[in-house]
Order: structure tokens, then sequence, then C-alpha cells
């Protein structure tokens, strides 16, 4: 039998996640109920007209208090407290949180309060149970992890490289920039936020900004904490983004033996989450592409032998959201 999910939040990932699900034609888990304060016509609208990723795939119809969107009504309701959410009604197994509002354990465990048996976060969490990344440690679930963050878009593209070098190399200390598109809480025009640079229009500056992402894969990869750190530049594009990955080599190493372990991670256990690209692609390129990662092998550089550079591109929508599915199936083995 399916894992009966829910997501609670209809923006941009709660909408990804949902398009995933119907694009993999996957059968092991299924979207029952959706929270969102928007009303159901517009959630309906949204869901199949989308700026970045088209037109969603089949038939999208909507009433009072469902949408379907090809594989059966959908409940729809608009709780702001993710306690009185119906899950218990609904048996839901595991809430996709993705609204952006509970992103620390306490309140998004509220959604336990409403009947849900886990809760998985679509963002960093303070104090989570376990930070998951699938494909890197998604082995370690197990069943007293309530309420699991499913970390950043960029942790994700960052760990399964991190992990590759860490596991083969070594890595003494590293250091990631991601270039990364803009994102919903940026103003299309100059508006006030604590940070002054994301205060300014998105579409019209590359913005120097803060991330954890280098920092959380300490969480992910403990062999890794304290080593790594990192920086983000916030871009005039929609969607993809891309890390640039420089770390100091903890045995001497080449440009070919770097590039040869990707290859053979992404074409063995990290097939579906690292990819690679020898290509001479460019950023829209990968716009929908389920990778976590795709390491591109064109830019791969090495400096004397210890000083390592890598570029991966990711999308911070898609991939993102195929994870969120992978991780709740992960999820579902052991309740």
């Amino acid at each position: 039998m399916a894992l009966r999910l829910a997501i609670s939040g209809f923006g941009r990932i709660g909408r990804m996640v949902l398009r995933a699900l119907v694009e993999s034609g996957r059968d092991d888990v299924e979207i029952v109920l959706i929270n969102t304060p928007g009303p159901v016509d517009a959630s309906a609208h949204l869901y199949e007209f989308d700026s970045v990723h088209g037109r969603a795939q089949g038939d999208v119809t909507h009433g009072d208090g469902w949408m379907d969107v090809g594989r059966g009504r959908i409940a729809m309701t608009h709780e702001r407290d993710p306690s009185a959410i119906p899950h218990a009604a609904h048996g839901i197994d595991i809430v996709l949180e993705c609204s952006g509002h509970f992103n620390t354990r306490d309140k998004a465990a509220a959604h336990l309060d409403g009947g849900a048996r886990r809760v998985l976060v679509s963002a960093p969490c303070k104090s989570p149970d376990a930070t998951i990344v699938y494909g890197v440690n998604h082995h370690e679930i197990t069943p007293d992890m309530l309420v699991i963050s499913n970390a950043s878009c960029t942790t994700n593209g960052l760990a399964p490289v991190a992990h590759v070098m860490a596991e083969s190399v070594g890595i003494e200390a590293g250091y990631m920039t991601t270039i990364h598109a803009y994102t919903g809480d940026q103003p299309t025009l100059d508006s006030s936020h604590k940070d002054l640079r994301r205060a300014r229009a998105a579409a019209l500056s590359m913005i120097p900004t803060s991330t954890g992402a280098a920092r959380s894969v300490g969480e992910v990869l403990p062999q890794l904490a304290g080593r790594m750190n990192g920086s983000a530049i916030r871009v005039p594009t929609a969607n993809v983004s891309v890390i640039d990955f420089g770390f100091t080599a903890e045995r001497d190493t080449s440009t070919d033996e770097v590039n040869s372990l990707l290859r053979s991670a992404a074409e063995g256990p990290m097939k579906g989450v690292l990819g690679i690209n020898e290509r001479p692609l460019v950023s829209v390129d990968f716009n929908h592409d389920p990778h976590s990662a795709i390491a591109d092998l064109t830019q791969t550089h090495v400096m004397n032998a210890r000083l390592v550079r890598v570029l991966a591109w990711y999308d911070n929508e898609w991939g993102f959201s195929c994870r969120m599915l992978d991780n709740a199936a992960e999820i579902g083995k052991t309740l």
C-alpha cells in the first residue's frame, strides 16, 4: 500500500513535489491532502501553469475542497495551525512541511499533534531529529526520528560531491560559493529586508549573501564538521544554480582522477542523485533536471596536486523536490 502524504504549504516546493510525483509515475507514495492558505482555484491554476517549468502534465480539475491532477482527488484545507490540519482523518503517514514557516523541531512537531506519524521539513531545521540528504545518509533513518529535515537545495547539491571526495582523496578544508537563482524572499523592486543586500531588486543585481549550506554538510557527513564553509551570490535568473567548490585534498590527486571518481559515483552508487556533464552547457540546460547535483567535468581543475576545484549544477527547485519524495519513501520503510 502506498504511503499517504500531506503537503503543508503549496508554494514553489510544494507544487514541484506534486508535479514530481505525477511525472515520476511512482506508486509507493501518494499525496492525499494539501494544506495551503490560498484558495483552491488559485492553487490549481498555479500548479497547472508554471513560469519556470511550463504546463503540468495531465488534466487538472478542482472543486469545493478538492483538486485532482490525474491521480484521484486530493483534499484541500486552509488551516494556519499545523495541529488543526486533519491528518488523522486522512490517515497521513508523513507530512511534507513546505510552508517555510515551521522550520524548528517544536513548530514542525505540531503536525504530529494533528495525527501525522512523521514530518519531513523542506528546509534546514533547528534541532530536528535528523538532517537527511538522500543518497548520502538516508540509510541512517530510524523509527525514532519523528521530525526530519530534508536540508536545503544547496546542501543537497554539495553533499554528494563532498561525500565522493571525502571518501577518496579526502578533504582537509573546503569553501563553497553557490551562484544561486533568486528566490521568493527577494523583492522585484527595492524593498525592506533584514539583509540589506537582499532588500535590492532581485532581477537587477548580483547579490552577495550568506548560506549555511556548507556548514550543514557537517550534520550529514560528521567527518567534515568544522572543515567546510561557504557563501552565496544571488543572480538575476529564475531557476538553476551552480556550486563552485574548492578544497584542499588530503593526498595528491589529479584532474583526471577527480573526474573519474565523480563519473564512477554517478554511474554507480549515486546514480539518479549525482549526474555528470561533459558538454558546453549553461544554466538553462539544467532546468527540470532531477539530480541533486550535476558535476561539470569540463570545469574540474587541480592545482599543485592538492588544491581541487569542482563545479556542480543543480535545479534548486526540481532536484530538491524529487529528493523530498525519495526521503519520504525511505522514512516510510521505518513506520
